[in-house]
């Protein structure tokens, strides 16, 4: 199988970050890529996107943040333009390694000192355990509707993901995609839905990182989950949640914010998605959550 390639919305808005943000390819140890989209300078914020994203749908943010930090956007594994590790894939803890262990490499490898992990969804997961593991130096964390709080996800998306994001939008085409599940109405969404749905309708359909994601989001029974660790969590964390949230209920939040040691909860009228569809209001909450955070001292 050939290796991916941008598509050309993908390939058009990396162009229009550089150069304050460019797209690096790093090698890992252990076999496999990782594609990163880096700038700026200063303490280090990493970006995880969701199931099926990559990390151009960050690209609303990544300049903004580049100004007086250093921000490192990635494709997970098996996702965007980084490939996926080998190894089993029968149940959820050989999943979460999937996702998590490259990224740990990379970051272990890259050594940026104390990071700031923001996480959406999937990328939520692989923040918590990347702080839970304890091989990277997580700072402060930023959980945006973020599996692997609870045992919850509704019925309609465990069919939605069982069926295959990727074959639905292959199968739909744009128009019925949008139509299933509507981009933002502003200038920005529309730009975040051709992304988003040119991720997806791609002629593989990333075979191993759905099939690793499905050990962890079964048909029926609980999604995978720590919510019994998060109280070990000393990190200060910011819980944003989307109040029409129809994939991880609300309900995981709150129950979440009980847990954890030091959290704020920001509730955002949006979906799954609140860092996409209401930037106005993320945006601004995260940076100054960021600003929050101790300097860090100067290199010797």
């Amino acid at each position: 199988m050939s290796p991916p390639v941008p598509g050309p919305v993908e390939a058009y808005i990396v162009a229009q970050l550089a150069p304050q943000v460019e797209a690096r390819a790093h090698r890992l140890p252990r076999g496999g890529t990782i594609r990163t989209l880096e700038g700026g300078e200063g303490p280090t914020v990493v970006l995880l996107h969701g199931r099926g994203h990559a990390a151009p749908m960050w690209f609303s943010y990544l300049t903004v943040l580049a100004r007086g930090r250093r921000v490192l956007a990635l494709d997970l594994p098996g996702f965007g333009l980084s490939s996926p590790p080998e190894g089993r894939l029968r149940t959820a803890e050989d999943g979460v390694r999937f996702f998590t262990e490259p990224v740990e490499e990379l970051l272990q490898g890259l050594k940026p000192g104390p990071v700031v992990v923001v996480g959406h969804s999937l990328g939520g997961l692989v923040a918590v355990e990347l702080a839970l593991r304890g091989k990277v130096q997580v700072e402060r964390l930023v959980l945006i509707d973020a599996m692997g709080l609870g045992p919850e996800m509704t019925p309609l998306a465990r069919g939605f993901f069982r069926a295959g994001p990727e074959r639905v939008a292959r199968t739909l085409g744009r128009q019925l995609f949008d139509r299933l599940l509507p981009p933002p109405e502003t200038p920005l969404g529309r730009r975040l839905g051709a992304l988003g749905y040119e991720l997806l309708a791609i002629p593989d359909g990333r075979p191993r990182a759905a099939q690793a994601f499905n050990t962890l989001v079964p048909l029926l029974g609980g999604v995978f989950h720590r919510r019994e660790q998060l109280a070990s969590l000393r990190q200060p964390v910011l819980l944003v949640w989307g109040e029409k949230e129809d994939t991880l209920p609300v309900s995981l939040a709150v129950e979440a914010a009980k847990r954890l040691p030091e959290v704020r909860l920001l509730r955002v009228v949006a979906g799954h998605s609140p860092h996409l569809e209401r930037p106005e209001v993320v945006l601004p909450a995260l940076r100054a959550f960021l600003e929050d955070a101790p300097e860090q001292p100067a290199p010797p």
